[in-house]
């Protein structure tokens, strides 16, 4: 998985982008098909926004999240990410028993 994170009238600071690397590490438990994770974080007045583009194999999960504290944002878009890529990797499975697949003989 390749990590980019960039500030917008903020600056990443190394412990910044130490944090995002540990709250995104529990969406790769997930999902093994991870490409790409880009993350923007913006300060807006009193506004810290976080926001994030994953790159899946044949999808991209985008999430973002908004709160008075930097630190929060990043927590609440992990938990966004986490679910959707959930989400994702549960589309992909296939939830039929191979009963109902069988064809029964007449």
């Amino acid at each position: 998985m390749q990590l980019n994170v960039t500030g917008h009238h903020v600056d990443v600071t190394t412990s910044m982008k130490g944090y995002v690397e540990k709250k995104l590490d529990r969406i790769v438990r997930h999902s093994d098909h991870i490409i790409d994770v880009h993350c923007i974080l913006t300060v807006e007045k009193q506004r810290h926004k976080a926001e994030a583009k994953v790159l899946l194999n044949g999808a991209m999960v985008y999430a973002d999240a908004v709160d008075m504290d930097m630190y929060a944002a990043i927590d609440a878009l992990a938990d966004k990410l986490d679910r959707r890529v959930k989400k994702h990797k549960e589309k992909l499975s296939d939830h039929h028993p191979l009963e109902a697949l069988k064809v029964r003989p007449s």
